[in-house]
């Protein structure tokens, strides 16, 4: 018992990347213990959670939309993957707060699956071909990407024995699926990787403006926690329940207010001179918001 207590408090002790990777992970072992031993791929659990190329499908399983991305066709898919995702990740942490992260990755995700899905059944070049369907976190990793090179563009980076700069990176990947594209061999995915990218360009350019797209989407999530038991009683303090903030809670929140002033003073830097403009104060100050 103290050893699972052990392994779950050094769980949550991880920043929410290293979270998502480990999610990934132990998604990938059930499934593949659960294939060998159980029949799982013949009882079709695991496309349940895959997203389906067909709408009629996906109106039966609304939730793929968000499980595909947690879902690997091999251990390499995943591998790869989680590799791009800690490469490009560590960019998005070390400027921004993990809720940031996070909201990211899951749109990212999900529009990234909107595209391919709305490919299969508008473009005639699909439309009546063998059904398939999408797994795996490529379009996430790929809003990922997106906005880390938006943000810290001229970060040097080294590919085996090349240096890039993170936009070049950024670029040839992008380049390299539009031109694997007119091949129709992963078509479907190639297009959930751009649609990934594209979402992760777009909400980069949207908060450089001082609009926060996914905004809706952080509500939802602090919504969904907040209605989430928190004492041992299994409910909420009368405080919670209600609305009614501690003089605590707004001390916190005008906390909260002046930090994240600090955070976009010194991303409007970041988007005028670049990252390598920062103080060595601002860097450790945007890294140690990062981490909490």
């Amino acid at each position: 018992m103290a050893s699972n207590e052990n392994l779950w408090d050094q769980f949550k002790r991880q920043d929410v990347m290293t979270k998502i990777i480990i999610l990934n992970g132990l998604v990938f072992l059930v499934f593949s213990i659960g294939a060998a031993l159980m029949g799982w791929a013949r009882n079709s659990v695991y496309s349940w959670f895959a997203l389906p190329d067909d709408l009629m499908r996906f109106i039966g399983q609304p939730w793929s939309l968000l499980t595909y991305s947690f879902l690997h066709s091999g251990l390499f898919h995943l591998i790869f993957n989680m590799i791009w995702l800690s490469f490009f990740g560590r960019f998005v942490l070390n400027l921004f707060p993990a809720r940031r992260f996070l909201t990211i990755y899951l749109l990212g995700g999900i529009f990234a699956g909107i595209v391919y899905l709305m490919s299969y059944n508008i473009f005639p070049a699909f439309i009546g071909g063998p059904s398939g369907q999408l797994v795996g976190a490529s379009g996430a990793v790929m809003a990922i990407m997106a906005f880390a090179a938006l943000y810290s563009p001229n970060a040097t980076v080294r590919i085996f024995f090349f240096s890039l700069k993170l936009w070049q990176l950024a670029v040839f990947m992008v380049l390299w699926d539009l031109i694997r594209l007119p091949e129709m061999n992963n078509a479907g995915g190639l297009l959930a990787h751009l649609g990934g990218a594209a979402f992760g360009y777009y909400y980069g350019r949207n908060l450089r403006a001082g609009k926060d797209v996914g905004i809706w989407f952080d509500r939802i999530v602090d919504r969904l926690v907040s209605s989430w038991p928190t004492n041992s009683s299994g409910g909420r303090s009368a405080n919670k329940k209600y609305g009614r903030p501690t003089r605590k809670n707004n001390a916190s929140k005008t906390a909260q207010s002046a930090e994240q002033e600090k955070i976009d003073a010194i991303l409007d830097k970041i988007g005028q001179s670049g990252y390598e403009s920062l103080t060595k104060e601002e860097k450790d100050f945007l890294f140690k918001s990062g981490r909490n």
